[in-house]
């Protein structure tokens, strides 16, 4: 069979894809692989210029782009994002749950406060975006979601254990929606990456005694 043939099987012309967080890092290269693949990528971000930066140099580069500015831990701005994007975008086909932050210190020094931002940023917000999408993918029968899982949803290492226990959520949470929806022929699977050079990891990169 030849190659082109192979390789058309990948192809994502005229699908929607939503890739939360995806205004730099991890996101922003999903969004660049997703749009080289023909999707239309949603580009989604807290910060507008953040956002519209890395949108137009996708469109720069000749991919077919539209911008989400809404928090993903806010369930009702979520829902409102989601319809619009539907609404003034297209049907979502796949959406690729990537937002997440990291806080680094001993278990015993973190805040209540700190624990419920990484908590509702890398666990609560992959509910409220999942079930805003499937709302309209169950209908159609068809829709792909990727939850950006990590090497810490199986290991744990020290001064990240909120970020830790997050993570092993997700990747429950990615069983969980895998069997509650692929009746509904949704597709759900989890990544778990490694360590990236990344905003995220930027304290690991200068930990010399852990890059070395």
């Amino acid at each position: 069979r030849p190659m082109s043939k192979i390789l058309d099987r990948f192809k994502l012309d005229g699908r929607v894809a939503l890739v939360t967080g995806s205004s730099g890092g991890i996101g922003e290269a999903l969004s660049r692989g997703l749009a080289e693949a023909g999707a239309t990528v949603v580009i989604n971000g807290r910060t507008a210029g953040k956002v519209a930066q890395v949108a137009a140099a996708l469109r720069e580069a000749g991919a077919k782009v539209a911008e989400a500015v809404f928090d993903v831990t806010d369930a009702a701005a979520v829902t409102a994002a989601v319809d619009r994007i539907e609404s003034e975008v297209g049907p979502i086909a796949i959406l690729v749950n990537n937002a997440g932050i990291q806080r680094r210190a001993p278990l015993h020094e973190i805040s209540d406060e700190t624990w419920r931002e990484v908590m509702s940023t890398n666990l609560d917000s992959l509910f409220y975006v999942s079930k805003a999408v499937v709302r309209h993918m169950i209908p159609r029968g068809k829709g792909s979601i990727i939850n950006i899982c990590s090497v810490q949803s199986e290991l744990g290492r020290p001064t990240i254990v909120p970020y830790t226990a997050a993570k092993g959520g997700v990747k429950m949470l990615t069983k969980g929606m895998a069997i509650d929806w692929g009746r509904h022929g949704i597709r759900v699977n989890g990544i778990g990456p490694g360590y990236f050079k990344t905003e995220l990891n930027d304290a690991l990169v200068k930990d010399q005694t852990f890059s070395s």
